[in-house]
């Protein structure tokens, strides 16, 4: 069902609606913003707003070139000749339109592409017509044989009669006007003077308008005049020809009404796009039927319009008092555009919104009293009235200015509150002004009502336009009187008139707004205190993240200086093994190897572990439950993986203890002589140019002192390490052979090499 049209009005969505429309590129798009109504699909409203969403944040949607060419669509339809101009308008458009599209396909997110995908391809309609007309729309000599050879013959025929009549502007020249050959109807004649007229051989073709020249194609150029009149027919003829068949291909042109379709939308969606950009409007979220949130939600179209929160659920009704001029007639017009501009598939002026889909929207704003239908202000609003009653239910939201207004007071405030009931009755969503006292009663004691007000200046007499919920607003009628002057005699009468009952409702609000402004003030102290300790708590975290910094780098530096004395030390070790190869020297240069590796073992950085598992891959636990000792091969989570024997077994952390003897263990090959040659390396975790560099200076002690086999742990991991071992072992001479270990020593992680002795 379409929404109200005279809510509409009354919300004053047409003027969304022009700006809309002012912001669109084309008459497509134009047409379109010109009839956007609110709709209640839902899934239309979700794809609208992906749309606009791609638009803003994916796509430049750039119609630039695009016209609007349905009329001359429709005369071709009708089958029409288009002129050279219409036609290449047409295949402007066109080609503009497969340009967006696919600037649209490689650029959106999805929302766009499905939509722009519905342009049709029109090269070929597009390259006949450039192929056939020049800029100026002019049909080109090339646009088919028969024009090219029509063409060929009219331009020379046309230099030969030139040529001619110039040969005989000497003889003519005491006969002639002016010494010149020009064209008249058609033919190239010669200016000749009225009284010279029958002196020559030759036929009239025009005169002057004086009639003292007259312009005389002489008999020699008649042949070639009327050849090239008959060329000139047929010229005309193929042109005719030529655009009555391109104007038939846009007639017969297979989906260009769905183009412009499709133009159309994209233009509308290009145009939300915009106007949300310049407004400042942000996308609202999809809320549960009855449910309204809006932070910092304005009137859209009021400049520099105060912001205010409004929330609907729990509440079912709002009811707004306070002094005229307050802004809730404007509170109320908020509301109800940002249901409108949502259900366009448009965002909307809030911060943050999260809004449901509504059937409808009821208003009753303003004074409909009518003269020639004999209704006064009060039986408008009952009208309008009777008309919510009908239509309320929770999918509608309702919005009425004034309740119980143009009536006396009493009997305006018993039917309002009787109004109120049966729409709380009906799970009615909205929001109600009015200045009646006994209302704001009502709402206190009324669960699904809540008061509120608008904000007052007291002081300065101006409305703060401020929305405050929970409250009810007082009228500040006397207050305002005495500061605008009125007699003190005259507003103390109106006090003494009111009674102490009178004044007390308002007496109450002014205490309750005391009472709100030093909780406020208090809460604005709390919140600068909160502001101030999350700045020291930043500036704190700040100085704790340099520090941690500073101690990357120190660790950092420590860490490149002991690698350089490492690689220094390592050239020391190249040196005394090639010393080591004379024979004489060996025992000597052994020992000192020995210690150099000793000290560069020592010098070299280990790895520091903060923050980590002592239980890592390696690592020798003790495992009670099984009574046995064992090596680390896995960590999985919670669970281990270990070696004990030749059986591997799964077990928890909380069941095995770390050995502490065995988190500290000194460098193979660490010894003052051939008793202490250990014949296991361990290369499990290092790089690969370290572990061959080890592995290399312990085959060399190895073959020195003729100690084999080696027992080489390098691990399983992804086999990396253990390969490219097994490459350098290949290469090395004194490698009698290598193989893997036995399953229960270690299996494919050791691989065990026999040297040559």
């Amino acid at each position: 069902m379409p929404f109200d049209a005279h809510a509409l009005d009354t919300l004053d969505f047409p003027r969304v609606r022009e700006a809309l429309a002012s912001r669109t590129a084309t008459r497509y798009g134009f047409e379109r913003a010109q009839a956007v109504v609110p709709s209640s699909d839902e899934g239309r409203l979700n794809r609208e707003l992906d749309q606009v969403e791609d638009a803003l944040f994916g796509v430049n949607l750039n119609l630039g070139g695009v016209n609007d060419i349905r009329p001359l669509f429709h005369r071709a339809l009708d089958g029409k000749i288009l002129a050279g101009q219409e036609l290449l308008e047409v295949a402007y458009t066109l080609d503009a339109a497969m340009t967006l599209r696919r600037s649209v396909v490689q650029g959106s997110r999805g929302p766009l592409r499905e939509l722009a995908v519905r342009i049709g391809d029109h090269v070929a309609l597009v390259r006949r017509s450039l192929e056939s007309l020049d800029r100026d729309g002019q049909v080109r000599d090339d646009a088919s044989p028969r024009l090219r050879q029509i063409r060929r013959r009219l331009n020379p025929l046309r230099n030969e009669i030139r040529e001619k009549l110039t040969a005989m502007l000497d003889r003519w020249a005491d006969m002639l006007q002016e010494h010149l050959v020009t064209i008249r109807r058609d033919r190239y004649v010669l200016p000749v003077k009225a009284q010279y007229v029958n002196s020559v051989q030759g036929i009239v073709v025009d005169a002057s308008a004086t009639g003292q020249t007259y312009f005389v194609e002489p008999a020699a150029v008649t042949p070639l005049n009327n050849e090239l009149a008959r060329l000139q027919l047929e010229e005309e003829a193929e042109v005719r020809r030529i655009l009555l068949e391109l104007s038939g291909l846009v007639a017969n042109e297979p989906g260009l009404a769905g183009t412009l379709d499709v133009l159309g939308e994209l233009d509308l969606i290009a145009a939300k796009a915009r106007l949300a950009r310049e407004w400042r409007l942000n996308r609202p979220e999809r809320a549960e039927r009855g449910d309204y949130d809006l932070r910092e939600a304005r009137h859209p179209l009021i400049e520099n319009a105060v912001p205010n929160d409004l929330q609907l659920g729990g509440t079912k009704m709002l009811l707004i008092t306070g002094p005229n001029m307050g802004g809730k007639t404007v509170t109320l017009k908020t509301l109800g555009l940002a249901v409108l501009m949502h259900q366009c598939g448009m965002y909307v002026a809030a911060a943050r919104a999260r809004l449901p889909v509504v059937r409808d929207v009821l208003v009753d704003i303003g004074d409909d009293q009518s003269i020639e239908a004999s209704l006064s202000t009060f039986a408008a609003h009952l009208r309008n009235l009777r008309h919510i009653l009908e239509e309320a239910s929770p999918d509608t939201l309702l919005l009425v200015d004034e309740l119980g207004s143009g009536t006396d007071p009493q009997e305006g405030a018993a039917l309002s509150q009787a109004l109120l009931e049966r729409l709380l009755g009906q799970d009615a969503r909205g929001v109600i002004t009015s200045h009646l006292a006994p209302l704001k009663l009502f709402a206190l004691e009324t669960p699904g009502l809540r008061n509120a007000s608008m904000g007052f200046d007291v002081e300065s007499l101006s409305p703060t336009y401020r929305l405050q919920v929970g409250q009810p607003g007082r009228s500040y009628a006397l207050a305002i009187a005495r500061r605008m002057g009125l007699p003190e005699d005259v507003t103390s009468r109106s006090e003494s008139i009111l009674g102490p009952e009178g004044g007390m409702l308002e007496k109450l609000l002014e205490n309750l707004e005391h009472e709100r402004d030093a909780l406020r003030r208090e809460l604005d102290t709390a919140v600068r205190a909160r502001r101030e300790s999350e700045a020291e708590l930043q500036r704190v975290q700040e100085e704790r993240a340099e520090l941690q910094a500073r101690r990357d780098e120190l660790i950092a530096e420590a860490h490149n200086r002991a690698e350089a004395v490492y690689a220094e030390a390592l050239d020391q070790v190249r040196t005394l093994r090639a010393r080591a190869r004379e024979d004489v020297a060996r025992p000597r240069v052994m020992e000192e190897l020995r210690q150099l590796r000793r000290a560069a073992q020592a010098e070299r950085p280990q790895p520091q572990e903060f923050k980590g598992d002592p239980l890592k891959v390696g690592s020798q636990v003790d495992v009670p439950a099984y009574g046995s000792t064992g090596q680390v091969l896995e960590v999985r989570g919670d669970e281990l993986v270990v070696q004990l024997g030749v059986m591997k077994v799964n077990v928890r952390r909380r069941d095995v203890r770390l050995k502490q003897e065995e988190k500290v263990k000194v460098a193979a090959f660490a010894g003052g002589g051939p008793a202490s040659f250990q014949r296991e390396l361990q290369l499990r975790g290092q790089h690969v140019e370290e572990a061959i560099e080890e592995l290399r200076g312990a085959i060399s002690e190895a073959a020195a002192l003729r100690e084999t086999p080696l027992r080489v742990v390098h691990g399983k991991g992804q086999g990396v390490l253990r390969r490219l071992i097994r490459d350098y072992l290949k290469t090395d001479k004194r490698v009698a052979s290598f193989h893997d270990a036995e399953p229960y020593q270690g299996g494919h992680g050791v691989t065990i090499v026999n040297i040559k002795i």
